[in-house]
C-alpha cells in the first residue's frame, strides 16, 4: 500500500465515498487509489464546482464532502467552492495534489504556496507527509466535524502519493462535544419567554445541524412561538405550519420588518449573522440569542441575554419545563402569510418570474429538492417557495456565490438517488456553469434544469436602476430571443413561455432518465416592486 492507497482507505472508513475534481498529472496516484480503493472519482467541468459539491454532499450526508485539484490554477479555481463550505459552514476535506516535496518553494511552472491561500478560507491547511498520513487524515476528518463544522486542507505532494507506507488505517473520530449551556444560563432565558407578551423565534443556519430536528417543531409548540427563518434555515420546520411567517431579509422584506417590529422579544435559534446581520432589521426590539457560539452584533442591538452551547441540549432542557402562553392568535398570524404571499405576486400581464417559480414548485413533489442560484431569484424563492422538510432548499448564503446551483443540484441526486431534484437557476448563473450539464449527463442524472431568462443580470440592474446609475454591463443578451438550442452537450432543452407548460415540462423531465434544459422566458420587471421592496 501507498500513501495515496492509504488516504482513500481512510477517508472511505470515515463514510466518504465520492471525490469531485479535475486530473492533471499530480492527482493521477491518488486517482488511482481512488479506483482501486472504492470512493468514485467524478469529473466535473470546473474545480470550482468541485468545491460547491462537495460543500453540497457534506450537507446531506453528515460527512466531509471530498474535493481534489491540481496545484497553481487548479487549487486557485478550488479556492471559491472552499470559500462556500467555510462561510456555510460544511463538513469538507479539500485536497490539492502537488509538485514533489523537492520542488516545493521553488519559483517554478504553477507552483504557488498553497497553505498561505487556504488559510484564510478553512479550518486547517495541513502537509501531508510519509509516515504520519493517517495521523494528519484522521485530525482533519474530526476537525472538519467538530463545530461549526468546515473545509479543512490537505496538501499531497505526488513524491509522498506514491510512496509506501507501513502505517495502519487510523481511527476515525467525530467531531469534539460541544460545552453545554449551565443551568442558570438556561433558566435565565426561560424566564424572559414566559415574560414576553409577543416574541418571535427566528431560527438560523447553526439550527441545520441539528442531529433531531423535532426539536425545533415542539419547542415553538411548546412556547406558542411564531417563527421566522433566515434563508438557508427554511423547511427545519414544515413552513405550511400555523406559526410559520416566513423568510426574512429577502423579497418583500419590508412587510416581514413590520411584522418582527410588533414583536416584543426576538428569540434567535442557531442565529448565524453569516446570513444577515441582526442589526439589519431588528431595529430596538431586545433580543434573547440562543446558539453555539456567542452572538456576533453591532452595539446598537438591545442584547439581553444569550445561551450559548450544544443547541441541542439547550432545546432539550426548554423542552422540560412547563409550556407557556403568549398573545398571539393563529388568525393573527395566518392574515400576516396571506399578505405576504399577495405582495410576493404583484399583478403582470406577462410570464413572470414568480409565476415560474410556483409552477416548479407544483410540479416537484412535496419531499423533492430543490437547488438554485444566486441573483434576484434568490429573493424571490426564498421568500415565495414552500419548504415542507429539512435539507431540502439548497443555497449559499454566507458565501453567495454564483455557480451554487447547478453543481449543488448533481451533489444532492448522487447523495439522495431516490429524492426528485430540480435545479432552478438564472441565465447569468447557467452562463457561468453550463459545462456541468456534461457532468450529470455523464453521471445519466434525471435533472430538470430550469432556466429564468429574463436577458439580464436583474439583481445588479436593479441595483443600478435604484442608485439612478446608467443601465450598463448587465445585459446578458442583445439580439431577439430565439428559442434554446435542441441541445447542451448533448443534454436536451426546450423553451417555455407560460407557466401551465413549464410546469408540464418539469414533470416530464422528473420522469427522464437524463438531465434535461428547460428555458423559461420570463418577464423580471416585478423584482424592482419584490426584491427591494
Amino acid at each position: 500500500m501507498n500513501n495515496a492507497d492509504l488516504i482513500v482507505a481512510t477517508v472511505k472508513k470515515a463514510g466518504i465515498n465520492f471525490g469531485f475534481g479535475i486530473p492533471s498529472g499530480n492527482v493521477l496516484p491518488l486517482m488511482e487509489a481512488m479506483r482501486l480503493g472504492g470512493v468514485e472519482f467524478i469529473l466535473t467541468a470546473h474545480e470550482g464546482s468541485a468545491g460547491f459539491a462537495a460543500d453540497v454532499m457534506g450537507r446531506l450526508t453528515g460527512r466531509p464532502g471530498l474535493c481534489i485539484s491540481t496545484l497553481g490554477p487548479g487549487a486557485t479555481n478550488l479556492a471559491t467552492g472552499i470559500g462556500n463550505a467555510w462561510l456555510d459552514r460544511s463538513p469538507m476535506l479539500a485536497i490539492t495534489c502537488n509538485l514533489n516535496t523537492s520542488q516545493l518553494g521553488r519559483r517554478i511552472q504553477m507552483y504557488i504556496d498553497h497553505h498561505s491561500l487556504f488559510k484564510p478560507i478553512t479550518k486547517a491547511s495541513l502537509p501531508l507527509r510519509s509516515g504520519c498520513i493517517g495521523k494528519t487524515i484522521s485530525q482533519a476528518i474530526k476537525l472538519a466535524l467538530s463545530e461549526p463544522l468546515g473545509p479543512v486542507h490537505l496538501d499531497l505532494p505526488e513524491d509522498v502519493a506514491i510512496a509506501e507506507t507501513e502505517e495502519d488505517i487510523p481511527e476515525i473520530f467525530e467531531g469534539d462535544l460541544l460545552p453545554i449551556a449551565s443551568e442558570q444560563s438556561l433558566q435565565k432565558a426561560i424566564k424572559i419567554i414566559r415574560n414576553a407578551k409577543r416574541p418571535v423565534a427566528v431560527l438560523g443556519s447553526s439550527a441545520m445541524r441539528l442531529k433531531n430536528f423535532s426539536l425545533l417543531k415542539k419547542f415553538v409548540e411548546q412556547y406558542n412561538l411564531p417563527f421566522a427563518t433566515t434563508t438557508m434555515a427554511k423547511g427545519l420546520i414544515d413552513e405550511s405550519h400555523p406559526f410559520a411567517v416566513g423568510c426574512i431579509e429577502r423579497a418583500c422584506r419590508q412587510h416581514q420588518r413590520l411584522f418582527l417590529d410588533s414583536a416584543d422579544l426576538i428569540i434567535g435559534i442557531g442565529y448565524d449573522t453569516i446570513e444577515v446581520e441582526f442589526e439589519a432589521w431588528i431595529g430596538t426590539t431586545p433580543l434573547l440569542q440562543v446558539d453555539i457560539e456567542p452572538v456576533d452584533i453591532e452595539p446598537s442591538v438591545r442584547l439581553i441575554h444569550q445561551v450559548t452551547g450544544d443547541l441541542s441540549k439547550s432545546l432539550k432542557y426548554f423542552l422540560s419545563k412547563r409550556s407557556t402562553k403568549n398573545s398571539w392568535a393563529l388568525n393573527e398570524l395566518a392574515k400576516h402569510k396571506e399578505v405576504f404571499n399577495k405582495k410576493l405576486r404583484p399583478k403582470a400581464d406577462l410570464f413572470t418570474a414568480y409565476e415560474a417559480i410556483d409552477a416548479v414548485r407544483a410540479a416537484l413533489p412535496k419531499n423533492g429538492i430543490l437547488s438554485f442560484d444566486v441573483g434576484a431569484h434568490t429573493h424571490q424563492i426564498a421568500s415565495q417557495w414552500n419548504v415542507p422538510a429539512h435539507h431540502s432548499f439548497l443555497i449559499t448564503n454566507g458565501w453567495s456565490s454564483m455557480g451554487f446551483g447547478l453543481p449543488a443540484a448533481i451533489a444532492a441526486k448522487i447523495a439522495c438517488p431516490q429524492r426528485d431534484v430540480v435545479c432552478l437557476i438564472g441565465d447569468g448563473c447557467f452562463q457561468m456553469t453550463c459545462g456541468e450539464l456534461a457532468t450529470a449527463k455523464r453521471l445519466g442524472l434525471n435533472l430538470p434544469v430550469i432556466v429564468l431568462d429574463d436577458r439580464w443580470l436583474a439583481l445588479i440592474r436593479i441595483k443600478q436602476v435604484r442608485r439612478q446609475f446608467g443601465v450598463y454591463g448587465t445585459e446578458l443578451q442583445t439580439e431577439e430571443y430565439r428559442s434554446p438550442p435542441e441541445h447542451y452537450f448533448g443534454v436536451p432543452a426546450l423553451g417555455v413561455s407560460d407557466a401551465q407548460n413549464l410546469e408540464k415540462a418539469v414533470k416530464e423531465a422528473l420522469k427522464a432518465k437524463h438531465p434535461t434544459v428547460i428555458e423559461a422566458l420570463v418577464n423580471s420587471d416585478h423584482y424592482l416592486e419584490t426584491v427591494f421592496d
